[in-house]
């Protein structure tokens, strides 16, 4: 991984440091439902402030489409924010131009500001250079804290760190080291768990990691497609016909690259997708033509609990079954612990991201017990895929 500047090479006493966060948070009836991605942010903010810095918060949220949107205001976010810091946070009605300025000047050493939605402005998403100046313009240095939005090339993510000294706040780095320790330079044997829908959302991470990893254990639907391609009956299960050749193709070169592929031995199958549902074990290619399998078995989960025994290194990106709904969350909640305590043995360095696997390690109670747990979920995903972030990219250019 490319090197790059840190809070640890940054005074920040005195300085006006623009600090892209990310507020994207889940608002439901009007409230926050979810403040992972505020608490996160919090060790960067409180340390620029303590130690003295005009710290300006920036984000976007939602898709207002370069027009002012009541409903996609930050200033909710702000007093959020306020909460989890346990401080004051002054809140902008603008993000460039004098509105912002105005608000930046009237800041004192150690005060927190947020500014309203990027995508307010056209200029954010077309990253264009006068919405990247209008930014940098408010500031002396810029700070990334939003390693979600690292992937697109925006003007308060790309555009503006090339305008400002760029630094990584410590969720970036955070985020960085993890998956560096993950992919860049693991500790082996590296295990890859990926589930998930569909094969063909997915054909680059596949791709990427039988090139990266010793293990790629498959689940999820995507796994029926694999075994579907192989010959074996799947019944009514949710699968790709379309993607049997590429399925292939994926196991062809997993084995010419020396990565072990690890396919459902076993599965559980019900009539219909519902909580409760009657439903059976079967082994793979033992689907009844009436039935689709909704999670894989108990041998299946003991053959991947013993791969992650062997494994120094795990990555995971998509639950094993329909984990939303009992009793086909079990695989995931299983395997999920088993990981867990891996991780607390110190024997497995563990990594997950995405956003349903975060929903599943939450839901098995482990999202706080793996090594790191990624709040990224497109950025993750294409990082998995082996592509260059240019957020991430305009820090190590820096």
């Amino acid at each position: 991984m490319a090197a790059f500047r840190t809070l640890d090479q940054l005074e920040p006493a005195g300085k006006r440091v623009l600090l892209r966060a990310d507020l994207n948070v889940p608002v439901r009836d009007g409230k926050i439902s979810d403040r992972t991605r505020i608490d996160r942010l919090v060790p960067t903010i409180r340390e620029l402030a303590e130690k003295g810095a005009k710290v300006l918060v920036c984000s976007h949220f939602d898709r207002p489409k370069g027009k002012r949107v009541p409903e996609m205001s930050l200033k909710p976010m702000a007093e959020a924010l306020s909460q989890a810091l346990g401080r004051p946070v002054a809140f902008a009605d603008d993000c460039v131009g004098p509105v912002a300025e105005a608000a930046v000047a009237a800041l004192k050493d150690g005060d927190v500001l947020v500014l309203e939605n990027t995508r307010y402005h056209a200029g954010e998403e077309k990253n264009d250079p006068a919405m990247a100046e209008g930014l940098a313009k408010l500031a002396d240095v810029f700070v990334n804290d939003a390693f979600s939005a690292a992937h697109r090339a925006h003007a308060s993510t790309e555009g503006v760190a090339h305008k400002l000294p760029a630094y990584a706040g410590r969720l970036m780095q955070a985020e960085l080291e993890a998956l560096d320790a993950a992919l860049g330079t693991p500790s082996r044997p590296v295990v890859a768990i990926v589930g998930g829908a569909k094969v063909s959302t997915k054909l680059d991470l596949l791709g990427n990691l039988t090139k990266k990893v010793d293990v790629l254990v498959i689940g999820g639907a995507m796994a029926n497609t694999f075994l579907a391609a192989q010959g074996k009956a799947v019944g009514k299960s949710l699968q790709e016909a379309e993607m049997h050749d590429t399925a292939r193709t994926i196991l062809a070169e997993a084995a010419a690259n020396g990565c072990e592929i690890v396919l459902p031995e076993d599965l559980v199958v019900a009539e219909g997708f519902a909580a409760h549902s009657p439903n059976r074990v079967v082994g793979t290619g033992s689907v009844p033509a009436d039935m689709m399998a909704l999670d894989v078995g108990p041998a299946t989960v003991a053959m991947v609990e013993a791969r992650l025994k062997t494994a120094a290194t795990l990555v995971w990106n998509g639950p094993f079954g329909a984990f939303e709904i009992a009793p086909f969350d079990t695989a995931t909640v299983q395997v999920a612990q088993a990981a867990a305590a891996l991780t607390a043995a110190g024997t497995l360095k563990s990594i997950g991201g995405g956003g349903d696997t975060v929903s599943a390690l939450r839901h098995a109670g482990v999202i706080d017990k793996l090594t790191y747990v990624s709040s990224a979920g497109g950025a993750f995903l294409e990082w998995l895929e082996g592509k260059t972030l240019p957020g991430v990219a305009a820090l190590s250019a820096a």
